[in-house]
């Protein structure tokens, strides 16, 4: 039986602002943290989760607050559990590890489902639009309570690697090592048609209401459909198939017309039926709407790519760069395009290929692929000690 760990969470009190211009009255974000920090505090990594995570990246919760029941059996078991742990990727002998629910998530942190303290509801529609940035700064407050200064690295896997390199960008004195893991350097055209589809879904439920639906039923089948839709980009079309084997059809198809013809069909929207349990439709929206708006550049006020990584080559960052070869989520490309950058402005850069038959859901599932990277990464961004010795001498 894993570790059983605990929620914690961290309140500011205070306004924060956006990116669009409006404010949060005050936030809070829900994390959990394993290892122990060290003396002098230079032993920590921040993890970005990916879009439908949670901050519950190790051992076993069964229980997150104010959850409203979406904390299901599936959320139970940390999703990294096997990278982060004694002697594993993320060595907790030797580093301290904090990953916090995103800002506008739906397990813990403040989102669309929290109360708004202006009307003593739920936010619903009225909560504001959120950028990758203003997560990223949202966590960088979280390591200020913390007493938590200079990370010795950031990793994001999906589309929190977008949150990594936001935060290298933004704030380049406060990390050494800098690990997307399939991620990229911008949205594609590709990825802002396959969310946008996501999003018409979700509006297009009659239960959606626009947002304010927490008093009656949630649209359920817009939210099933938008997994549904991106779900086969997160898995190898080949590893569906292969999942798809066997007796999965599903008792109650909730068509009226249409009646499923295949185990794909059944395991799809099995995917999708599973999903609107633990997730809330709000929150997609943000995430999704975070992730298609993402801009590095113009959200690091920065004028050029050169112009934003010059920060990170002054700041003497190293890049672990992670793409996998069947990804059809983030494409291998886009990882290649993020190593261009990084290379033609001088930043320190490895990068990695994974080859797996899984796709982008690799980063999940098989950390062999992965554990001796970023376990020779970590230790070799140590800082040199300090020298103690007389030159004169």
């Amino acid at each position: 039986m894993p570790a059983t760990v605990s929620t914690r969470f961290f309140h500011h009190p205070s306004p924060f602002p956006l990116h669009s211009g409006e404010a949060l009255p005050e936030f809070t974000l829900a994390y959990e943290s394993w290892g122990e920090l060290n003396a002098d505090r230079s032993n920590a990594i921040l993890l970005f989760h990916a879009l439908s995570g949670s901050h519950h990246a190790a051992g076993f919760n069964p229980d997150v607050p104010g959850t409203d029941g979406r904390w299901t059996e599936e959320c139970h078991h940390g999703w990294w559990s096997d990278f982060i742990g004694p002697g594993k990727a993320l060595d907790t002998r030797k580093w301290f590890v904090i990953c916090a629910n995103t800002l506008g998530g739906c397990y813990g942190s403040t989102g669309p489902a929290s109360t708004n303290p202006a009307s003593g509801k739920p936010w619903g529609a009225q909560f504001p639009h959120v950028s990758v940035n203003d997560n990223v700064r949202a966590n960088l407050l979280l390591l200020d309570y913390l007493g938590i200064h200079t990370l010795h690295a950031v990793i994001g896997a999906s589309v929190g690697g977008l949150c990594a390199l936001n935060l290298a960008t933004t704030a380049p004195d406060r990390v050494r090592l800098v690990v997307p893991l399939a991620s990229g350097c911008r949205t594609t055209v590709l990825n802002r048609l396959i969310i946008f589809e996501q999003m018409l879904a979700i509006e297009n439920d009659r239960n959606f209401r626009g947002g304010d639906y927490y008093d009656s039923d949630p649209p359920l089948y817009g939210l099933a459909l938008a997994r549904m839709i991106s779900h086969k980009t997160f898995v190898h079309l080949d590893e569906i198939e292969k999942r798809a084997r066997g007796d999965v059809r599903q008792p109650d198809e909730g068509l009226s017309w249409y009646r499923l013809r295949d185990n794909v069909e059944s395991y799809i929207l099995h995917q999708g039926k599973k999903f609107v349990k633990r997730f809330d439709a709000n929150t997609y929206l943000r995430i999704c709407e975070m992730w298609s708006s993402f801009d590095p550049v113009r959200e690091a006020d920065a004028n050029s790519w050169p112009d934003l990584l010059e920060r990170c080559r002054a700041h003497h960052h190293h890049f672990l760069v992670f793409s996998i070869d069947s990804d059809f989520c983030f494409y291998p490309e886009e990882q290649a395009a993020l190593v261009r950058h990084l290379e033609d402005a001088g930043v320190s850069v490895m990068h990695i290929t994974a080859h797996s038959h899984k796709g982008h859901d690799s980063f999940l599932l098989e950390p062999l692929l992965y554990t001796p990277h970023l376990a020779y990464a970590l230790e070799a961004a140590r800082p040199e000690p300090v020298s103690t010795d007389d030159p004169g001498m």
